[in-house]
C-alpha cells in the first residue's frame, strides 16, 4: 500500500498559486457551480444566486458566503474531508479538481467551512488549523497527508433554521505577509475582470456582444458577486487613458468592436472573440487595467491579461487591444493553476486557431493603423513646411540664400511624400466606403479603423489643403534678397557677414524652435 506523504498537501495549499488573490477566484467558481445546480434543483430563481464577499481589514478577516444548495448534513464530513476526489464533472463544472477549497490555508491561520442545506435544521462547519498545518509540513518529520489532515481538521455542528441554505468560507487571521488580500479595492479590482460578472452599464457595447452570443447559442455564465455589498462588474469602457505627470487624460477611444469566431475544419465551434477598435495610437499603457486580450473559460478569467501574448507574431500585439476570447470546446480544460489550459489536441487545434489569426489579422490592424496615421502626418507635415516658408518669407525669416533653397528643397520632398500618402489614404478610404454598404457579417475592421483616424484628422479637409496648395519658389523670391540681417541697418556689411554666419551655426545645429527663438532675439537686438 503507497504511502501518500506530506508534499502533497504543501504542493495543494502553500506551492499552488503565485498570486494570493487566487483565493478568491477559486471559492467564487465553486460558489456558481453550486448556484447553478440549486438553479437546476428549483432552490433558487433565475438572478436570486448571489456571492457575497466580506473583508474586515481591521480584524483581518475574511468571509465568501453563497446561498445556492449547501451541502447535506449526512455528506459533509465526507465531501469536505474528501482531498482532490471530487463529485463535479469536467468540461461541465467550473470547479472539478476537488483541491480550491483547500487554497484558503495558505494564507491564515483558521480556516473554516460553514454550511446549511435547505430543509435541514443543523448548520454543519469544518474547522481547519492552518497554522498548525504549515508548521507540520515544515518539520523535519515524515508526516503522512492523512496524520496531518486528521490533526488540523475538526467537525462541529449547531441549529439552523430549516429554509436557510447556504456554504460559508471564512478565513480568520489572514497572514501579515498576504495584506493584499484585505485591500477591498484592490480585490473588487481584481474580480471585475476575473469573476463570471455582467460587464458595467458604461460599456455601450455589451449588448452587441450579448446578442453574438445568443446567435452562437453560447451562454455567457453571469453571477451577482459582492464585496461589502458593492456589486462586480466587468469595468471595460470605452475610453483609453495614459497618464501625464500628476494627471490621467484620455489619449484614445473605442468607438466600436469587431467579433470572430474561431471553428475547426468540420465547422465546429471552438471559442469566439471580441476586440475593441480604435485610433491604435500606441500600446495600451497599464493605466488601463482592461488592457490585452482576455481568456475565459465558463466566463472565468484564465491566467492573467497576457494568457494569449505567446499567440501574437509580436509579443507587444497583446497590449494594443482590449478584449475576450471566450473558449467553447469541452476538451479546453483549465490546469489546477488556472493560468492556461492542459496539453490535449483541443489546446492544440485552439493555439493554431488562435495564431493564424492573431499573426495575421490583428498584427495588420495595428500595423495598418500606424501606416494611415503616418499618412496623414505626411500630409500636415508638407501643408507644415509650406506655412514655414511663408512666414520666413514675409518675415525676413531666412538667414541666407542657402536657408531658403534648402527649405525649398525640403518642400519639394515633403510634397511627393504626401502625394504617395494621399494615395494610401484613399486606399482605404475606398474600404472604408465600401465597408458602409457591407451586411453585419462582411464588415471588416480596419473600416472602422479609419473611420476613427479619419475623425482626428479630418481626412477630406486636409487632402484637399495639401492638393490645393501653392509651393512658392526660392529662386523667382530671391530677387529681394530680405533676410535676417537686411533690418540691422547699424551694422557694417562684414559684421552682417558675421552675424550670418551666426545664425547659420545656429540653424544648422539647434533645434527649429529654439533657433527661432535665438535668432528672434538677436533681430531686436541689432535693430
Amino acid at each position: 500500500m503507497a504511502t501518500v506523504g506530506k508534499n502533497i498537501l504543501d504542493n495543494l495549499t502553500t506551492g499552488m498559486y503565485s498570486d494570493s488573490k487566487v483565493i478568491y477566484r477559486e471559492y467564487i467558481q465553486n460558489a456558481c457551480d453550486q448556484i447553478d445546480l440549486a438553479m437546476k434543483m428549483g432552490i433558487l430563481v433565475p438572478d436570486e444566486g448571489c456571492v457575497d464577499i466580506f473583508i474586515d481589514d481591521k480584524k483581518r478577516y475574511i468571509s465568501i458566503r453563497d446561498n445556492a444548495t449547501g451541502v447535506k448534513h449526512e455528506l459533509f464530513a465526507a465531501d469536505l474531508g474528501d482531498i482532490a476526489n471530487s463529485n463535479k464533472e469536467i468540461g461541465k463544472n467550473k470547479g472539478f479538481r476537488g483541491i480550491g477549497r483547500l487554497c484558503g490555508l495558505a494564507y491564515c491561520k483558521t480556516l473554516k467551512f460553514t454550511t446549511s442545506y435547505k430543509g435541514e435544521k443543523v448548520k454543519s462547519s469544518m474547522i481547519c488549523d492552518a497554522q498548525l498545518m504549515r508548521k507540520m509540513l515544515y518539520e523535519n518529520v515524515k508526516y503522512t497527508l492523512d496524520e496531518i489532515w486528521d490533526t488540523i481538521v475538526s467537525f462541529e455542528e449547531e441549529p439552523e433554521q430549516a429554509d436557510e441554505h447556504y456554504f460559508e468560507v471564512e478565513l480568520f487571521n489572514i497572514n501579515p505577509e498576504n495584506t493584499d488580500l484585505l485591500n477591498k479595492s484592490l480585490i473588487r479590482e481584481y474580480l471585475s475582470f476575473v469573476a463570471p460578472v455582467p460587464y458595467s452599464a458604461n460599456f455601450i457595447f455589451s449588448e452587441k456582444i450579448y446578442a453574438h452570443a445568443k446567435k452562437l447559442d453560447y451562454h455567457i455564465d453571469e453571477y451577482s458577486i459582492r464585496v461589502n455589498g458593492a456589486e462586480i462588474f466587468k469595468e471595460y469602457t470605452t475610453r483609453l487613458k495614459d497618464v501625464s505627470g500628476s494627471k490621467t487624460k484620455t489619449y484614445d477611444e473605442i468607438s466600436s468592436i469587431y467579433l470572430h469566431d474561431f471553428t475547426d475544419k468540420s465547422g465546429n465551434l471552438i471559442a469566439w472573440m471580441w476586440i475593441g477598435l480604435s485610433r491604435f495610437e500606441k500600446q495600451i499603457p497599464k493605466v488601463n487595467q482592461m488592457r490585452g486580450i482576455r481568456l475565459r473559460s465558463a466566463n472565468i478569467q484564465i491566467g492573467g491579461d497576457d494568457a494569449l501574448q505567446e499567440l501574437f507574431k509580436e509579443s507587444r500585439g497583446n497590449y494594443y487591444f482590449v478584449g475576450e476570447v471566450f473558449a467553447v470546446d469541452d476538451g479546453l480544460i483549465p490546469n489546477s493553476q488556472r493560468d492556461y489550459f492542459n496539453e490535449n489536441e483541443s489546446r492544440v487545434v485552439f493555439e493554431d486557431l488562435l495564431s493564424a489569426y492573431f499573426s495575421s489579422e490583428l498584427h495588420t490592424i495595428y500595423y495598418t493603423a500606424n501606416n494611415i496615421k503616418n499618412a496623414f502626418k505626411r500630409q500636415e507635415e508638407y501643408l507644415g513646411k509650406v506655412q514655414e516658408y511663408k512666414k520666413k518669407s514675409e518675415n525676413h525669416g531666412f538667414v541666407d540664400s542657402e536657408e531658403k533653397k534648402k527649405l525649398q528643397f525640403e518642400i519639394d520632398k515633403s510634397k511627393d511624400e504626401a502625394e504617395k500618402a494621399r494615395k494610401t489614404i484613399q486606399k482605404y478610404l475606398n474600404i472604408a466606403q465600401a465597408d458602409e454598404k457591407a451586411s453585419e457579417d462582411e464588415k471588416v475592421p480596419l473600416a472602422s479603423v479609419y473611420r476613427n483616424i479619419d475623425k482626428k484628422f479630418n481626412a477630406e479637409q486636409l487632402t484637399e489643403k495639401a492638393s490645393s496648395t501653392t509651393i512658392p519658389n526660392a529662386e523667382q523670391e530671391d530677387n529681394g534678397k530680405k533676410y535676417v540681417t537686411t533690418g540691422m541697418s547699424k551694422l557694417s556689411r562684414s559684421e552682417r557677414k558675421l552675424v550670418t554666419k551666426i545664425l547659420t551655426i545656429i540653424t544648422s545645429n539647434a533645434p527649429k524652435d529654439v533657433a527661432e527663438t535665438i535668432i528672434e532675439k538677436i533681430k531686436e537686438e541689432m535693430r
